[in-house]
């Protein structure tokens, strides 16, 4: 039995295109609709493969994302998807629940994943462009991120309220609008301004603004960065023979 042939639709975010294709045309069209404003005719950079398992909810379970140093994979898992990457070859394939929050879950973990190796990241903070420049607002869930979005005048540009999208630029770091959308449940605009400013939110009885510290900024900002894998590189208790090595490897004149 020949098998259906594999449609495409290419969702660019933050500007790195990622093909992402199917055999079933009412998926694609689920594709299509949630991703609108972010589909694009470019060359895409990476590939995942969608095969179905069924219709289902999201699932509530922590997601694993861990990477196979022998075969140089990824492997993200969840009750409702299970997804394969090999960041060498762009390619990669998703078998999941034919949901659009289990998709953008995967989506948002492979971006974090190729952003870690282009210098970027996604940080838990709403954003918006003002007179040219994007502003962020980070903070824990109920700080006012959403409030601050739906706040915004007319004349603001949405990028996103729950999920910021950051990379180098020449004159430090640029903003991307999303399609990840939170309470207000409204994707971001398909756009880029330099960011100006990071704003760390914190209810109060009036607005003011407080400078903090570049260590105790760096402390929030790492808080809140989003990043899924386990982090292989923790040494274990093979550490010490490295040491009794090193300090058994004579002094040179």
């Amino acid at each position: 039995m020949t098998a259906a042939p594999r449609k495409v639709a290419c969702v660019e975010i933050g500007g790195i295109p990622i093909a992402l294709s199917t055999c079933d045309q009412g998926f694609l069209n689920l594709l299509r609709q949630r991703y609108d404003g972010f589909l694009s005719s470019s060359p895409p950079e990476f590939e995942l493969e969608f095969d179905l398992t069924g219709t289902g909810p999201a699932s509530d379970d922590d997601v694993r994302v861990r990477r196979n140093v022998d075969d140089d994979e990824w492997l993200i898992e969840r009750g409702d998807f299970r997804a394969r990457w090999a960041p060498r070859t762009g390619q990669g394939n998703v078998r999941q629940n034919a949901n659009p929050y289990s998709l953008d879950s995967v989506l948002r973990i492979l971006h974090s994943l190729i952003l870690a190796e282009r210098g970027g990241f996604l940080l838990h903070a709403a954003s918006a462009i003002c007179d040219g420049r994007a502003y962020l607002f980070s903070g824990v869930s109920g700080a006012g991120k959403t409030t601050m979005t739906r706040l915004a005048p007319a004349d603001i540009t949405l990028l996103t309220d729950e999920i910021s999208y950051l990379r180098p630029s020449a004159d430090g770091y640029a903003a991307f609008g999303t399609p990840f959308a939170g309470e207000l449940a409204k994707p971001g605009e398909n756009c880029t301004a330099p960011v100006s400013a990071l704003f760390f939110l914190q209810k109060g009885p009036e607005n003011r603004v407080d400078e903090l510290s570049s260590a105790e900024a760096v402390r929030r900002l790492m808080r809140n960065i989003l990043f899924f894998a386990e982090d292989r590189g923790y040494p274990d208790a093979r550490v010490w023979d490295e040491i009794r090595n090193f300090q058994e490897v004579p002094e040179h004149a």
